[in-house]
């Protein structure tokens, strides 16, 4: 029996977020989780919140039954030499690296049952939207794998190809909501409150239309035509963010950090 179920290579932001929400969601203690890291400030963090850390990648993986891969695209190859050796068949890698395809992956490392990931920083509180595909995996790893990061909040899974622009909403769209609520929070001041009341009352207020969409499947649209009446506030107010451009903007940011994406996949593979 491995000493580890989870061995998570990368202690930065995705991969410490991942370590907290694994604890959080009960999946794992943080005794059956190991964390690979280098820079010395990030090591003494991870410590300091309880978790194994060690600077040895090809010991990690060899005593640990999972092992998720969160380090930057232009550190896997010098990542998979250390550790190809050590992976084996029992073994299922998790990569959530951008970029990096299953069949790559697979030329490189073998052909061990893989997941590829775009969870987001929310992971840590057990609210991610998390899209995935698998290659080389029974139904029963699938299973088991889904399970895993649906306790750490909503999972799809989708084709690859869908992969790079699950990577723009999921993980790139964070920082987008929140700053469209830091708008908000501001235009609140600009009206009277002071920062702190503006900023719970927009998150409380941005928290309740998302569960609106998700708990009812309705269109954003058709929620929003409850709460706009004719000649009301709602609706000067919606109208005049149209008209200096918010939906164009937003669509505009996303295509842009796509294409931006793409781009460097592209040079990746020349």
């Amino acid at each position: 029996m491995k000493k580890f179920k989870v061995a998570i290579l990368g202690g930065g932001n995705i991969g410490t977020a991942l370590a907290r929400g694994l604890v959080l969601s009960e999946v794992f203690k943080k005794e059956e989780i190991i964390i690979t890291e280098k820079q010395e400030l990030r090591t003494t963090i991870l410590k300091d919140l309880g978790f194994r850390v060690s600077n040895d990648n090809s010991e990690a993986v060899s005593c640990s039954e999972i092992v998720i891969i969160t380090v930057k695209p232009q550190q896997f190859f010098a990542l998979a030499d250390e550790i190809k050796a050590d992976l084996t068949k029992g073994q299922t890698l998790v990569s959530s690296i951008s970029g990096i395809s299953l069949k790559t992956i697979e030329a490189t490392l073998g052909p061990i049952p893989l997941l590829r990931i775009m969870p987001n920083i929310a992971l840590e509180i057990c609210e991610s939207m998390t899209c995935m595909t698998f290659k080389n995996t029974s139904t029963k790893q699938e299973e088991k794998l889904i399970s895993i990061f649906g306790r750490m909040g909503l999972t799809l899974v989708v084709p690859e190809d869908l992969l790079d622009a699950s990577t723009v909403i999921c993980a790139c769209g964070v920082a987008f909501a929140l700053r469209f609520m830091r708008a908000m929070s501001q235009g609140g001041i600009e009206i009277g409150f002071d920062s702190e009341m503006s900023q719970l009352i927009t998150a409380q207020t941005v928290k309740a239309a998302a569960r609106l969409i998700l708990e009812k499947s309705n269109h954003p649209e058709r929620e929003i035509d409850r709460v706009t009446t004719p000649q009301g506030i709602t609706i000067s107010g919606l109208n005049e963010m149209e008209h200096q451009g918010l939906s164009s903007a937003v669509i505009r940011g996303i295509t842009t950090s796509y294409t931006k994406l793409e781009n460097l996949n592209s040079k990746k593979q020349k």
